[in-house]
């Protein structure tokens, strides 16, 4: 075992107080408020960066509570009909469309993402550029975005050697 996770070990060995969950209940809802103040007496870089981060939780929010709205609405699907006239026995009947189609499709994706670093590989299929890559930024104020991270496990020649770091576009990692 490592030496610096002796407070797990000891968590294992002797478990938590017994009033931990309430503690930690409590301290979870009292953030609210330290946020909240935070909020108000911050001023400057500082300020901008937090007011930031916070509108990316609340879209971040947003998105998860509408996404589980729209799970059980039915919409019409108009896009997969046959071409050409329908039979008139056929026209009142609209083709639904379960919107649990589309967070099934979402979950799907998101799992995907997810197993993307499992090592049997599920499938060959070609890789998207972002899922390749991480952007590197560099400069002294993070400015310059044109070097890329390979994240994927890559295969190269025998006879390969590298660039001067300073000047390699696609960092491979090191094993």
């Amino acid at each position: 075992m490592p030496q610096n996770e002796y407070i797990e070990e000891h968590i294992k060995r002797h478990g938590r107080r017994l009033d931990y969950e309430e503690k930690k209940r409590k301290r979870l809802a009292r953030e609210v408020h330290k946020s909240s103040a935070k909020a108000q007496k911050l001023f400057g870089i500082k300020a901008k960066i937090m007011h930031a981060r916070r509108h990316a939780q609340k879209v971040q929010l947003k998105k998860t509570l509408k996404a589980h709205d729209e799970r059980n609405v039915k919409q019409t699907d108009n896009a997969s009909g046959p071409e050409g006239a329908l039979p008139t026995y056929l026209l009142d009947r609209e083709d639904q469309k379960d919107a649990k189609a589309l967070s099934s499709a979402l979950k799907q994706k998101r799992k995907d993402k997810a197993a993307k670093y499992a090592v049997p590989l599920p499938k060959v299929r070609g890789i998207a550029e972002d899922e390749m890559f991480k952007v590197m930024r560099t400069g002294k104020s993070k400015s310059k975005a044109w070097k890329r991270m390979v994240t994927k496990a890559t295969f190269v020649g025998e006879g390969f050697t590298r660039k001067p770091v300073k000047m390699e576009r696609f960092v491979r990692p090191m094993d």
